[in-house]
């Protein structure tokens, strides 16, 4: 990490050198000598360097970066220029290097024509300042949702443009998506009680929702009971859908193998979140919030669980919802290397985890919708 630290600060060193004089000056060129020695000396040990920005945060490869004076303008520079993630390649060279100095220099041209090169890989967040994105989807505009019988065959058409875009390195569109989420909201609005938001889980039996649609609709319910509506609803729901998309860069094989997995196939896994986050940085639509809940959704309360955080790091509200709710449909649904748990088991283990693994209020709010009489009773896959 200290020739990660390294890079960064000469890199910062040039430029800001190249922004006073230019990249051509003796000074700039001596700093950029430097910066690119240290990563070499990076790139020795690993295929790429990866860096992302995540809420004021830069994280290498899975592992957040103590704070510093050059950590802290490099995260800006980046910022100002809106890009959430840079790879390196091991084949990189220097005048690669280079250009990558005059762009944060504000030298490459305005931050539409910032570009990766054939070894280091930009990813520019994208912003939208109108209520419709570049797709001409307005998020929350309910008169485009469907019914919740409609839901499943549509839900499996959108996951399946998101591993086809996956496998041919495209960006997807975030329509579908929404058109899913809106569409649980409507029917959340419908029910008397925020309490009785679980019950709809009850009215789906003989559908078949994936792990990430169920992740959404227990995350709305968690949001719902406590008061929170309109886009930010509308955000937890999309960041519950979108917690695991880093499951989709992890081997099939890996995935569905019914035995123990090795260290390194633990470690594939472990990857995942990192992955998740990097991709959902560079398509466009995305709330940052869904970035930030594909990242922490295996973190735990205590500071615990992966990737690794460094000590003061805030886990994001929506992240922790999303930790129970994926360990809750998670357990209760039948898996290749097990089978499911009954859902009054779970609780239990939730109720018994708080403070720990879990966000003990939330934990406590989460089980009070399960378990409240007015809710409609436990959930469809338990059988108390």
């Amino acid at each position: 990490m200290n020739h990660v630290r390294n890079f960064i600060r000469h890199l910062v060193s040039a430029v800001s050198g190249s922004s006073l004089y230019s990249p051509e000056h003796l000074q700039v060129v001596r700093l950029t000598q430097d910066a690119f020695a240290n990563l070499q000396r990076v790139l020795e040990e690993k295929e790429d360097l990866e860096l992302m920005v995540l809420d004021d945060e830069l994280i290498c490869d899975t592992v957040p970066i103590e704070g510093s004076m050059y950590l802290d303008r490099f995260i800006r520079m980046l910022s100002e220029k809106g890009i959430g993630h840079v790879r390196i390649g091991r084949q990189v060279e220097f005048p690669e290097l280079q250009s990558l100095i005059r762009v944060l220099a504000g030298q490459g041209g305005s931050g539409a024509e910032i570009s990766s090169s054939e070894h280091i890989r930009i990813g520019k967040v994208e912003i939208h300042a109108s209520s419709t994105d570049e797709y001409g989807d307005a998020p929350n505009d309910p008169a485009d949702a469907l019914e919740l019988w409609e839901v499943p065959d549509y839900e499996r058409e959108v996951f399946v443009k998101l591993r086809e875009c996956i496998q041919g390195n495209r960006k997807p569109s975030m329509p579908g998506i929404n058109r899913v989420v809106r569409s649980f909201i409507r029917a959340f609005s419908r029910v008397s009680s925020p309490h009785r938001a679980l019950s709809l889980l009850r009215a789906l039996d003989e559908y078949t929702f994936t792990h990430s649609t169920n992740v959404c609709i227990l995350n709305l319910a968690q949001a719902t009971a406590m008061g929170v509506d309109g886009p930010s609803l509308h955000e937890i729901g999309v960041a519950g859908m979108l917690h695991d998309i880093g499951k989709l860069f992890v081997p099939e094989d890996i995935l569905s193998k019914p035995g123990q997995l090795s260290d390194a196939e633990r470690d594939i896994i472990k990857r995942h979140p990192v992955q998740g986050a990097h991709y959902l940085l560079d398509v466009p639509g995305v709330p940052k919030l869904a970035v930030v809940c594909a990242y922490e959704h295996h973190m735990k309360f205590d500071g615990t669980g992966y990737p690794a955080r460094r000590e003061g790091w805030r886990q994001n509200l929506c992240s922790h919802m999303t930790t129970i709710s994926d360990c809750f449909d998670a357990l209760r649904t039948t898996r290749v290397y097990r089978g499911a748990v009954d859902g009054a088991v779970v609780a239990e283990m939730i109720a018994e985890k708080a403070g720990t693994d879990f966000h003990p209020v939330l934990a406590r709010n989460f089980l009070r919708i399960l378990f409240d009489p007015h809710a409609g009773g436990t959930l469809r896959g338990s059988e108390s």
